[in-house]
């Protein structure tokens, strides 16, 4: 089960739920470009500095001097995405942190720079989110599970074809290849049978669309 009282407890090799809104729960997406320029700021923070680097001396040579800039800091090595999703008014991952302190200088850096593209953008000021991102501790392996698909149905609220909403589904159902996601640690379980209760799903794409009800699992699973 979640560590439920334990936010912001940071331990090494940790699993974490990670989520946040816009304030008074506003949009936070309000067009394709946006999605996408949250995507390629988390694509950054999670490759390698000299893939940055490449992408930077493109910039300059093909466009102008004014694109400049210096490659964000790296968290490749130290965080992995597990699983992501991202929806109108707020985003939830699920991450691995390989030691203390790198989630909350990739969120820090991510949240940061996005907000200042998006108020740039729409000619606004003041807070974008609400308050600091949430992060509960994992430590279960069932709940692991169970979060990833709560996590991928998110949009089924206003999508029926879950592979093109903006999350990691797609990876997970072999059709794409992102870079930076990481879906082997869940798919494992379906490949192993490690986790004896769900030997009758014999692919993650039946246990996710599945009649379930994981949030026997996960309880009230909220943003406060």
């Amino acid at each position: 089960m979640p560590a439920r009282n334990s936010l912001k407890t940071y331990i090494e090799n940790g699993f974490y739920h990670v989520y946040n809104r816009g304030v008074e729960k506003r949009i936070i997406f309000e067009d394709e470009q946006d999605y996408k320029v949250f995507l390629k700021y988390i694509k950054e923070v999670l490759s390698p500095l000299d893939e940055q680097e490449i992408n930077t001396k493109f910039v300059m040579q093909g466009l102008s001097l004014l694109s400049m800039r210096r490659p964000v800091k790296s968290y490749y090595g130290k965080i992995e995405m597990l699983v992501f999703c991202l929806m109108p008014n707020h985003f939830h991952f699920l991450v691995r942190q390989y030691d203390k302190s790198s989630l909350e200088g990739m969120m820090r850096s991510l949240m940061t720079r996005y907000s200042m593209y998006f108020n740039k953008k729409y000619d606004r000021v003041g807070s974008l989110f609400q308050g600091r991102y949430k992060a509960i501790s994992i430590n279960d392996e069932a709940y692991l599970l169970h979060l990833s698909r709560y996590i991928h149905l998110n949009p089924s609220e206003y999508l029926t074809d879950l592979e093109s909403a903006y999350s990691s589904y797609s990876d997970y159902l072999g059709k794409e290849r992102t870079s930076w996601i990481r879906p082997d640690v869940i798919i494992s379980f379906f490949k192993n049978n490690t986790l004896l209760d769900y030997k009758k799903y014999n692919s993650y794409k039946n246990f996710v669309e599945g009649k379930i009800d994981s949030m026997k699992m996960l309880g009230e699973l909220t943003l406060e």
